[in-house]
């Protein structure tokens, strides 16, 4: 058999877990920014305790690798806490990249609403606009177009980092081609796997690029 046919023939196990990879990325980023909002909303508040907590937390994740986030999810806390043990391994690794991403974007969040002229938000709550107000009706639609870029170049990372979750052996593309070339004893597969991988974040960072030229018509 020669190589194209051997690389035909591990193409749907590689596309399944291309699969994992893209699902694990996805649900991933959308848990983040969600949390991340709240956490930028925070980390700039008045209040000091909600500062100082949304702070401690941005610290930590960004402050420790992701892989070691990811073996204390999995390994650790089930010996501390035995209640906290995740039998499923990919609900551990959208755990773990949630609370990690999250702390990213919130930073990306926070700088982008930051870079809006103050001026803007006393001129909103001079003409009778709560802070809240401010910031969801006139600041908030302002940061968002800048902090799309960054966002997208985040979550092209995520895409390439999932390969560690490989380590709690979740059949993503990586570990499923690591799995194929100690089977096969061919390392062939890298090949195939290392394609797929520009493929998809290719495809992401040209939808990206087109999304930020969009936005960019409307500043």
């Amino acid at each position: 058999m020669n190589a194209i046919q051997q690389i035909i023939g591990w193409m749907p196990a590689l596309l399944q877990a291309t699969g994992v990879t893209l699902a694990l990325s996805v649900t991933s980023v959308l848990t983040a920014l969600v949390l991340a909002v709240f956490l930028a909303l925070g980390k700039i508040s008045k209040n000091t305790i909600l500062r100082s907590v949304c702070g401690a937390y941005i610290f930590f994740f960004r402050g420790t690798p992701l892989l070691m986030q990811l073996f204390f999810l999995y390994y650790t806390l089930p010996q501390l806490v035995p209640a906290f043990n995740i039998q499923s391994r990919f609900l551990a690794a959208w755990i773990a990249f949630s609370l990690n991403v999250a702390a990213y974007l919130a930073e990306i969040i926070r700088a982008a609403i930051q870079s809006i002229d103050k001026g803007q938000l006393e001129a909103s709550t001079a003409l009778g606009l709560t802070h809240s107000q401010a910031m969801r009706l006139v600041i908030i639609p302002q940061a968002y177009r800048r902090m799309i870029p960054p966002i997208c170049n985040e979550f092209v990372m995520v895409l390439k980092d999932t390969s560690l979750v490989s380590i709690i052996a979740l059949t993503d593309l990586t570990y499923q081609t690591k799995i194929i070339a100690s089977n096969k004893a061919s390392a062939l597969v890298y090949i195939p796997a290392m394609i797929i991988y520009l493929i998809i974040t290719g495809v992401f960072t040209v939808i990206f690029n087109r999304l930020e030229k969009r936005l960019s018509i409307y500043e």
